[in-house]
Parts: C-alpha cells; structure tokens; sequence
C-alpha cells in the first residue's frame, strides 16, 4: 500500500509540472470513455436487449416479391393479406398494417402527419396496450360499420 501512495504522489507532482499534457490526458480519455459508453449504448438497445414484446422470438414479418419492379420487400396489398389470413395455418396470429399520411387541420395551415393504419388485433398480437387511450374493439375492424373516437 506504501508503494501505491509514492507512485500517485509521483504521478501528481509529474502532472503539475506539466498541465498542457495533463489537460490533453484527460480530455483523451474522457473522450475515449464516452464514446465507448455511447457506443455500447447503441449496441445494447439495437442488438443485445430484446424486443418489448410479448413472446418476441415468435414475432416475423412476410412480405411479397415484386419482380417486375424488382423489389425484395413489397407492401402486401389488403386483398392479399386478407387472402393469406383466411387460409392461414401456420401463425396464431396475423395483423396487417401499413404506413400512411392524413392531414391534420385545425387553426392554422393544415399540416401533413405521418401515421399507420392497422388491423384491430396488432395491439394483442404484440401483447401490449396503448399508452394513451383504448385498444380497438373487435367489430372495429368489420367493414362498413361505423368508427367512433370515444
């Protein structure tokens, strides 16, 4: 334990002498030290923890080919997935979605927003709750029945 206490005491008295390479130790390692630490943070959240699903090892997604266009991942059209969903006999589940705009009026100009339709059962499917409000109801997802927002 003598022998710690002489070295830092050495390595202090080095450091005075000299403060620009002190600064410039510290702040490289400070440096190093955060971006490790934003990096694993990244890799930890993307790859290492897992999904905030239920059962989440169980979860995939099908999507269509489209040669023609040559496209790999193709949005499934509603008449397909409804086609797939009926003569489904592998998945427990299937629950459909796909990415949209609305626009949003109100005071002021009205305003392009970015939002998803889904199927009624994407919320169970996922074994999760909205944060904000209610899950849909079954016959939400009946066409040509009304939807009420309350």
């Amino acid at each position: 334990m003598n022998s710690l206490w002489q070295d830092v005491r050495c390595a202090l008295r080095t450091f005075s002498k000299q403060p620009a390479f002190t600064a410039i130790a510290v702040l490289t390692l400070a440096l190093g030290i955060g971006a490790n630490s934003a990096v694993f943070g990244v890799v930890d959240a993307v790859l290492l923890r897992s999904l905030p699903y239920r059962q989440e090892n169980r979860l995939v997604m099908v999507w269509e080919q489209n040669f023609q266009q040559g496209q790999d991942h193709n949005v499934v059209s509603p008449a397909n997935f409804l086609n797939w969903h009926d003569q489904n006999t592998v998945f427990d589940q299937m629950a459909g979605f796909y990415d949209g705009r609305k626009s949003l009026t109100g005071t002021g100009d009205p305003e392009q927003i970015p939002g998803q339709a889904v199927t009624t059962n994407l919320f169970s499917l996922l074994g999760i709750s909205p944060i904000l409000g209610r899950d849909f109801s079954a016959d939400e997802g009946v066409p040509g029945t009304t939807r009420s927002c309350c």
